[in-house]
């Protein structure tokens, strides 16, 4: 999946400043997709030339002028080209693993810390992650992309709570005397 894909996605419900689509990856869209504001509006001018995405201009005072994209009917056709294709798992690259791996080699004081220090950076942002859930059940009758949307973040509730069991299950098996 590409970045552009994910900002016609956001589009796709609203027109929106490139400033807006990046608050949107903060607020709903990171816990499967991060992308700096830079890089959202690099893609933004790529889409542009692309055609999948125009802007309107919109004026402001004392401040600089506001770009508004939306999505274009060719961008709601590559939408619609790239979701009929067929997904594949995202390769793993994570540098935790391999220390745990290297960990009969080296400090393990030092890697029950980096332990330590992940969970408590998952467990920050399965609250956030919590939080936001908990906005959506509040709604009596949340519309279909609310919906799909609190899926998403199903999703990323149960990759922080993942990632909280495991570092839980390594800092076990460290307290344990192992067999060398």
């Amino acid at each position: 999946m590409a970045l552009s894909h994910t900002i016609l996605a956001v589009l796709s419900r609203e027109s929106l400043s490139g400033y807006d689509i990046s608050k949107r990856f903060e607020e709903s869209v990171s816990c499967y997709w991060q992308a700096s504001q830079q890089q959202i509006y690099r893609e933004l001018g790529k889409m542009e030339s692309q055609g999948w995405v125009t802007h309107e201009t919109v004026l402001q005072a004392g401040k600089p002028d506001k770009k508004i994209y939306s999505i274009t009917d060719v961008g709601h056709g590559e939408l619609a080209r790239w979701f009929v294709e067929p997904t594949e798992p995202t390769p793993i690259r994570e540098d935790l693993l391999v220390k745990v791996l290297a960990a009969p080699f080296v400090s393990i004081d030092s890697l029950r810390q980096e332990l330590q220090r992940r969970r408590q950076l998952h467990l920050e942002k399965l609250i956030d992650y919590q939080a936001m859930a908990a906005a959506y059940q509040a709604m009596p009758h949340p519309p279909k992309t609310e919906r799909f949307r609190y899926l998403t973040l199903r999703r990323g509730l149960r990759y922080e709570q993942d990632w909280i069991d495991w570092c839980d299950e390594v800092l076990d098996f460290l307290k344990q005397d192992s067999p060398e």
